[in-house]
């Protein structure tokens, strides 16, 4: 099989393709024959040397999000050979998902809807599950709150915005002024253009904040919660000083460490299946283009998702 590996730290132009063995099934995962990839900037990062070694030095293979065929089982009751599959395997351990055939646990996917093309499947598990566990598990959104969703336009945040409203929100989002339209449609209730208005003078009363940007950002967003109210990010987690400042104003404040829950993965499909999830897809790469899908990838605000396909 061909993969995508990197030798060494650095721009794009590191990610290389090999032939490598196929790997072999521990009990309880199974084979999945890769029909896309979804890409997510930590990987970028990664790539780079710009984020905590989680895979360690290179050489490594990236990638966490697939979507694909079962291959072939070992001990597992979950799946049969032929079964179409997505999730988010081992994350935050190496999927090295940058492949054409991946070994995953068996718990760790989920039956692909018939709704879901192979491409939208990779492009949901990182930032469906990040939306999920920072507003349902960790914010814990319920009917009639308010929720400011930083980001709006981006990967995490425009599956943030449908899930919020899924659980009966009321959703103002951030976005630039060119992805307003695109952050209406998808549901939000306000839509603040974050390079022509201060937020903070904007929005006051909200129950939960979902970072996806970091920097002041966070910091900022302390100013527009109501009394008790609670920040949830996915970038300054691990920011002890900001924790400090939001406990000493009588806030709450969360860090997501997003990981494969299947009950959530399954959450996921069924609002995709109810029509009130969609994943948006900005561009697909074929596999051999992997370093141009980075490249973009480096560049920043998307719209959505970038895929690689095979």
């Amino acid at each position: 099989m061909r993969v995508i590996t990197q030798q060494m730290l650095g721009g794009p132009e590191v990610l290389t393709i090999v032939d490598a063995p196929e790997p072999q099934p521990l009990p309880t995962e199974v084979l999945v024959r890769v029909k896309a990839i979804g890409l997510n900037p930590l990987e970028a990062l990664l790539r780079a040397g710009e984020f905590p070694p989680l895979l360690g030095r290179p050489p490594f293979i990236l990638g966490w999000d697939i979507s694909g065929v079962v291959q072939e089982g070992s001990l597992t009751y979950r799946f049969r050979p032929g079964d179409e599959v997505f999730g988010m395997p081992m994350f935050p351990r190496a999927a090295s998902a940058y492949a054409e055939v991946v070994s995953a646990p068996a718990l760790h996917l989920v039956r692909k809807p018939a709704s879901l093309s192979h491409v939208e499947a990779s492009a949901l598990p990182v930032v469906g599950l990040t939306a999920w566990q920072g507003l349902a598990d960790l914010g814990g959104v319920t009917e009639g709150d308010r929720v400011l969703v930083h980001g709006g336009g981006g990967g995490v945040g425009h599956v943030a915005i449908q899930i919020a409203k899924a659980l009966g929100a009321q959703v103002i989002a951030t976005a630039s002024g060119s992805k307003r339209k695109f952050v209406e449609e998808l549901g939000a209730d306000e839509v603040i253009d974050y390079t022509a208005v201060d937020f903070t003078e904007a929005v006051r009363d909200i129950d939960v904040v979902l970072d996806t940007i970091g920097g002041d950002t966070v910091q900022r967003s302390l100013g527009v919660l109501r009394p008790g109210g609670h920040l949830v990010t996915a970038v300054a987690e691990e920011d002890t000083e900001l924790v400090a400042r939001y406990e000493a104003a009588g806030m709450r404040f969360s860090g997501i460490a997003v990981d494969p829950d299947p009950v959530a993965l399954r959450g996921l499909v069924e609002l995709v299946e109810q029509g009130r999830l969609r994943v948006h897809v900005q561009e697909t790469f074929p596999f051999e283009r992997v370093a141009d899908a980075h490249r973009l990838l480096d560049g920043g605000h998307l719209r959505g998702k970038l895929v690689l396909t095979l």
